[in-house]
């Protein structure tokens, strides 16, 4: 961008600012940066800037950016959650691209400072993993790459299974019982002592290794109870969840982050004084971003239509009521009306030989399969 381009952005990044605060919008301070495609993508493959090296993070680069190279796919902006917002501009945009993408990043910004679900979040989340990439470096050092790497495939294989609500503190070990607890049928064992069971009392290694409760924090569970896991290999469990602790909050709201995102970025850009010919190129743009798709959920046009339709029956005030309680499987829940399914023409295929072929449209199985599939479970 030239430095004239770069003056009009700052006047309208100002501008983007002042529309949302009257509107009514309250997000976190926010840091704009402009970038080319390859630190973008970078970034976009790893989730934030300074993580841990891992193949998936360099497999995930090679895709976005030849779909990118091939103009395929494209990645308009990045923002991070932490306080303050990092948000990422790609250099090659235009002015007005990059101005209804700022106003796309103020949505953001505001779900992250208001929804309950982030409410727990690292706020600082930029500085622990640069913390945690040092560390994974000393254990490839120390104990070879190729054990990290063992380890880490392991891990992230399953790095979805959290619990968002856990401490990042190691669990309590079970309670030793102090002498064996009675059981039905005890007074039997007196007629026959040689049938006695062997080893009656549980051991105090096996019930330390055990929980008290089942555990939902499959990762925490592994890290604190495994017999086999050396010091550093659990604390590479333990950075790989809380570092998911800090990503499930953004995977259970997708729907309804960018749907409010998208929601804000229209009000907005229809807020500002634009050139006609800027007017046509926002409205190219945000039916591009909008666009449904025939064989996937386009979670912007989701988000987005459901919001809008939240607001012609119950009013703005409500949107905002939505965006503090609700993620994805609530606002699908209580929101995907009959109505609004036919609508967005919604369905369920299934691929039959060579054909994908519809197989259901009625409403209540669609929104039972979105509940199933989004938000993390």
């Amino acid at each position: 961008m030239t430095p004239a381009q770069l003056a009009q952005l700052e006047a309208r990044i100002a501008e983007v600012w002042e529309v949302g605060s009257r509107l009514g919008l309250r997000p976190f301070p926010t840091h704009f940066e402009i970038v080319p495609a390859t630190v973008m993508y970078e970034i976009g493959s790893y989730g934030m800037p300074g993580r841990f090296s891992h193949w998936t993070h360099g497999k995930a680069y090679q895709v976005q950016k030849t779909l990118y190279d091939y103009g395929l796919s494209k990645i308009y902006e990045l923002v991070i959650n932490t306080n303050p917002c990092h948000a990422f501009l790609l250099d090659t945009n235009t002015v007005l691209q990059n101005t209804l993408v700022v106003a796309h990043v103020l949505g953001h910004s505001d779900f992250f400072a208001n929804n309950a679900y982030f409410a727990r979040t690292s706020r600082r989340m930029l500085d622990t993993v640069s913390l945690n990439a040092e560390r994974i470096e000393r254990y490839e050092f120390e104990h070879g790459e190729t054990e990290v790497e063992r380890l880490l495939d392991a891990v992230l294989s399953i790095q979805e299974h959290v619990d968002l609500y856990a401490s990042d503190e190691e669990d309590e070990p079970a309670e030793t019982p102090t002498a064996r607890q009675p059981k039905p049928y005890d007074d039997l064992w007196r007629y026959d002592r040689s049938a006695e069971p062997r080893n009656p009392d549980p051991s105090p290694r096996r019930s330390r290794r055990r929980p008290a409760e089942p555990a939902r924090d499959l990762l925490g569970f592994i890290r604190d109870h495994s017999p086999i896991l050396d010091d550093w290999e659990r604390d590479v469990v333990s950075i790989v969840r809380t570092e998911m602790q800090y990503f499930i909050p953004q995977i259970q709201t997708k729907v309804l982050n960018e749907g409010w995102a998208s929601y804000w970025h229209a009000r907005i850009m229809r807020e500002l004084d634009l050139s006609t010919d800027e007017h046509l190129e926002f409205a190219r743009l945000h039916a591009a971003i909008l666009q449904p798709s025939p064989r996937r959920l386009n979670p912007y046009h989701l988000g987005y239509q459901i919001l809008l339709d939240i607001e012609r029956r119950y009013g703005e005030q409500h949107l905002f009521e939505v965006r503090e309680v609700e993620n994805d499987i609530s606002l699908i829940r209580n929101y995907l009306t009959r109505e609004l399914v036919d609508e967005l023409d919604l369905y369920l295929y299934e691929r039959q030989g060579d054909e994908l072929v519809i197989v259901d449209k009625d409403w209540e199985a669609v929104r039972e399969r979105l509940i199933g599939e989004l938000g993390g479970n």
